[in-house]
């Protein structure tokens, strides 16, 4: 006998084992990359547990949206408190310093929220300080602080704004201004 028909015979069978090996590994829920269905999507789950995970997705939202609008909260007070500090002192303190930190971050986490993909802009930092002095860039914290926070509270848990975003992505740019300028 030949070599070349078993040789043939030989390949197709270790084919056909490795593609049974194969698909014996595949996911049986491809839209779960843990393998486990969404219990949302299960047809067998009672009405009662359907309600209640509902239920309790609304709750979760209702909670980010809450800490989304206390963030705006603290960032309006920070924006009137940093704008107070530096009309009186024309210049901002170490502890100013850590709030505009801080600042920064919270204004960071609310495009977040909002659905901000990067904070690039295509206006570089040292052009805001071509357009703003110091004394007009503490004023616009306050000013966009405010801005922002309305819109948050305007927007509610299912929207996504554009003007909250912009007026996030100004207020970092002010920020960066600020804490990396020289004073």
């Amino acid at each position: 006998m030949s070599k070349k028909p078993f040789n043939f015979i030989c390949a197709g069978i270790f084919i056909l084992a490795f593609f049974c090996c194969a698909s014996a590994q595949a996911l049986p829920d491809a839209s779960s990359a843990s393998g486990r269905s969404d219990p949302a999507k299960e047809t067998d789950l009672s009405d009662g547990v359907k309600e209640s995970l509902a239920k309790q997705r609304i709750k979760k939202e209702e909670q980010e949206y809450q800490e989304l609008v206390k963030r705006g909260e603290e960032a309006a007070r920070l924006g009137s408190e940093l704008n107070k500090s530096f009309e009186t002192a024309q210049e901002f303190s170490p502890e100013d310093r850590k709030k505009l930190e801080r600042f920064e971050k919270l204004v960071k986490k609310i495009r977040v929220v909002l659905g901000a993909e990067d904070d690039k802009d295509s206006r570089p930092e040292n052009e805001v300080e071509k357009i703003y002095g110091r004394r007009e860039a503490a004023k616009i914290l306050e000013e966009d602080a405010g801005n922002l926070l309305s819109e948050i509270k305007k927007i509610g848990r299912y929207s996504i704004s554009v003007v909250a975003i912009e007026n996030s992505n100004t207020l970092l740019k002010v920020l960066r201004f600020l804490r990396f300028s020289k004073i």
